[in-house]
């Protein structure tokens, strides 16, 4: 019986090829989108689950109490103290292994002739229990045991080494410190949190950096990491990290606790000390879109298949006369549909193979089909069955529930049940594809907003450098920028902290005129040389900035207008601040400039003059000269001046525009899908027009002989499907703009949802609508009359 019905389904997908092209490519696109979104899933779902131990890994967080929230710290935050680690292992029984993690970036390493900058973390040795990378050279054990060994990754290894065996060989690091290679770890995969070129041991970097011993649990500049001895020991384990801070120091207004590291990719949101979602909310829309553009895909099987209904009513009427049950015509319809499906999931899997790449560069990320993996191969199996079957499913109880009497003597009478049906399900799946319209037009609307948006500082020709080896010296420094300043290559440079579109450092511990008791505010401070609004072109609205002729500015701040604000202050300028013993005072206000993001608020920012603390240096090309021979003259001074370290010039425009990533994505991504979802909406509506049309072919030919002309033809054929289209604007708007209102309220400077998306959405889908069904709409209409009615 199965292999008759599947020979019978291969005929009529031989004898139909119009339809069934249709029908596959419907499917497969539906299927192809279904597959790249699920892949995607699963890549974001296995973030740091790639540990042997990773039910037991956990991240030590910490809420920090100030005066109106909660501020929580984590992941990747640095903002915990070198003690917590120490005293975990010491006074948390349940705490089986515990490591403190801080990030460099930019480290010089060179071997022979060979200079490289790569980015590393100093970690504990236990890091490499915790995290169990797989080792091609040495082990976890004895790689960070000595302050001076290295552990690199196998890339950074073949860049220093080429084909030499790097084990025992000695490298330099920052052109002084000689390291020897202990362990060569396989290159961490994209979907893991800590990703580096090279790990280096924590006692290396107390040695190098010895004020680091003086801090204490009111400073923060560390990850913490804790592996427990059981999972059940989490509950206990966690109220004894939320005492930490406390039996410590009693004035703290900081909590640590755990949180699964099996979970920080995900749920990296907090607000006001609680968990509040994060990129989970991202991968749940995903596999949403993945499940309504597959319905799509189905919805449209089932129209272009019923639209074919009188063709296939008298095959049902005949084979019903001659013995044949309900159900052995649905299993006939549904043999189809999983043929169909089965086609449609081959061509799917190729599309998605090919496209693969493609969304990689899009999304920066390494997604990969695992082709030995049982997991993949029955999740593919049982998207073909439940496509086939979903597909199926109304065609095959709609066609099999035709009466012979009926069929045999004529369609007219049968089927008519069904279009309200089909209606509504053409209106969902067009709703659908309206809703993705107007969600792209809202992305673009705010993407446009936040890059048009005055970020408060001129980024154009503005540029940065690090400041290491030879720049370390306040000599060296201003020699390089007078004769940068003196060709014309640079207008202005100044020293700055921690990268200028980086995060700074946070304090609460200081004191003004009219705080009020157990008042809180959480300060970024940044350190910072002269002619610094100069330089970055940011506005200064009160006093001036720090000045050579000044002696005393070295106890001299800068705040910006969120720190006036929070701070209350009615006169800013001459205001004395103590801060960690020492006292300065207010001399400028700077409006408010965006360096961490253009769309969220700028937290209280204090400026210090402090050179030595600076990482970076930041120079104002010359927008007179050419780019080329600034960036050449620049290169050339650095090699004269600092030799050592090659130069690695970042433009603070490239750096700024690499924060709108995750906007950039979703708006790439709603117009791909959204593209594709429009398309297959398409062909149900062709399914829907190929329906109407056999329907009312005969109507048609009887209004031409009674003189209608075209135009009243088309009126008529077309004013259906305009309805359709309407009800689909009607239901899908205010879907939309519920979404498209939850989305923006993300962000703290964000456009207004206007009705101009709402009407080129309706405008958009009336001409897609028209452009479809006008094809088949024309056809009927100048087809010949004769043709529908000479059997009558």
């Amino acid at each position: 019986m199965f292999r008759l019905s599947l020979k019978i389904a291969f005929r009529n997908l031989l004898k139909h090829k119009g339809f069934s092209l249709i029908n596959i490519g419907g499917l497969a696109i539906g299927m192809a989108c279904c597959l790249m979104f699920l892949l995607y899933v699963r890549y974001e779902w296995s973030y740091n689950k790639q540990f042997k131990n990773i039910d037991r890994i956990y991240a030590v967080y910490k809420n920090y109490h100030a005066s109106a929230e909660i501020f929580t710290y984590g992941g990747t935050g640095d903002a915990l103290p070198r003690t917590l680690a120490p005293a975990a292992l010491q006074t948390i029984p349940e705490v089986e292994q515990a490591s403190r993690i801080a990030r460099r970036y930019s480290l010089l390493f060179n071997y022979k002739e060979n200079t490289f900058k790569k980015d590393g973390y100093f970690v504990d040795p236990s890091f490499l229990n915790i995290l169990d990378y797989p080792f091609t050279k040495g082990n976890a054990q004895s790689s960070l045991k000595d302050p001076g060994s290295v552990v690199l990754t196998e890339s950074t290894a073949k860049g220093l080494f080429g084909n030499e065996d790097p084990m025992g060989k000695v490298v330099k690091w920052d052109n002084h410190i000689n390291l020897k290679v202990t362990g060569i770890i396989a290159d961490p995969p994209l979907n893991q949190t800590y990703r580096f070129d090279m790990l280096m041991p924590w006692s290396l970097f107390e040695r190098e950096a010895p004020d680091v011993l003086k801090t204490d649990w009111g400073s923060g500049f560390c990850n913490t990491i804790v592996l427990l001895k059981e999972h059940s020991n989490f509950n206990s384990a966690d109220a004894q990290f939320r005492k930490i801070f406390k039996l410590n120091e009693q004035q703290t207004h900081s909590e640590a606790f755990l949180f699964p590291w099996s979970k920080a990719h995900l749920y990296n949101k907090f607000e006001n000390g609680k968990q509040a979602g994060g990129k989970i909310e991202q991968v749940r829309m995903f596999v949403l879109l993945a499940f309504c553009i597959l319905l799509i895909a189905c919805i449209n099987y089932m129209n272009l298949s019923t639209a074919r209904s009188e063709k296939r009513a008298r095959e049902v009427g005949v084979r019903k006369t001659l013995g044949s049950s309900r159900a052995s015509l649905a299993a006939q319809f549904f043999t189809e549909s999983i043929l169909l499906s089965l086609v449609a999931v081959v061509i799917a899997f190729m599309l998605t193979e090919a496209s693969l790449p493609y969304f990689n560069r899009l999304l920066d990320i390494q997604m990969t089909i695992d082709y030995y993996s049982y997991t993949f191969w029955g999740a593919l199996l049982l998207l073909m069955l439940v496509t086939g079957l979903a597909a199926g499913s109304y065609p095959s109880f709609y066609l099999s529930s035709f009466i012979p009497v009926k069929v045999l003597k004529g369609f007219s009478a049968s089927g008519r049940s069904s279009l309200p049906i089909r209606k509504i399900l053409v209106v969902l799946q067009f709703g659908f594809s309206i809703c993705m319209i107007i969600a792209a037009l809202v992305i673009y609307g705010q993407i446009n907003f936040i890059r048009n948006k005055p970020l408060g500082f001129e980024q154009n020709n503005l540029v940065q450098l690090d400041r290491s080896g030879e720049f370390k010296k306040a000599e060296k420094r201003e020699l390089f920028k007078a004769e940068l300043i003196k060709s014309g290559a640079v207008v202005s440079a100044t020293e700055f902290s921690n990268g200028f579109t980086n995060g700074g450092d946070n304090t609460t511990s200081f004191e003004w005129p009219g705080k009020l008791p157990n008042e809180n505010i959480v300060m970024n401070y940044r350190a910072t040389g002269y002619d610094f609004t100069k330089t970055t072109g940011v506005t200064l609205l009160q006093g001036r900035d720090f000045s050579r002729d000044y002696g005393t500015d070295s106890l001299s701040v800068i705040l910006n207008e969120s720190t006036v604000q929070a701070m209350r202050l009615k006169n800013p300028i001459g205001t004395r601040i103590k801060w960690e013993g020492s006292t300065f005072t207010v001399i400028g206000v700077m409006k408010n400039y965006a360096y961490e993001s253009a769309v969220y608020k700028v937290n209280p920012t204090l400026f210090f003059l402090n050179p030595k603390e600076t990482s970076v240096l930041l120079l104002k090309l010359n927008p007179a000269k050419s780019l080329n021979s600034s960036l050449q003259a620049i290169q050339d001074m650095n090699a004269r001046i600092n030799p050592a370290y090659p130069s690695n010039l970042q433009f603070i425009s490239q750096n700024m525009e690499d924060k709108f990533r995750n906007e950039r994505t979703l708006g790439a991504l709603s117009n791909v899908f959204g593209g594709f979802a429009i398309f297959i909406s398409c062909l149900g509506l062709l399914g829907l027009a190929l329906y109407m049309a056999e329907q009312r072919s005969k109507e048609i030919s009887i209004r031409k002989v009674l003189g209608a002309d075209l135009g009243n033809i088309l009126v008529l054929l077309n004013k259906d499907f305009v309805k359709l289209v309407l009800i689909s604007n009607v239901i899908a708007c205010p879907v939309a703009y519920i979404f498209a209102k939850q989305w923006l309220q993300k962000y703290d400077y964000k456009i207004d949802i206007t009705i101009w998306p709402f009407l080129l959405a309706l405008l958009l889908s009336l001409l897609i609508a028209l452009l479809t069904i006008s094809m088949q709409s024309f056809k009927v209409a100048r087809a010949n009359a004769v043709d529908a009615l000479k059997y009558e």
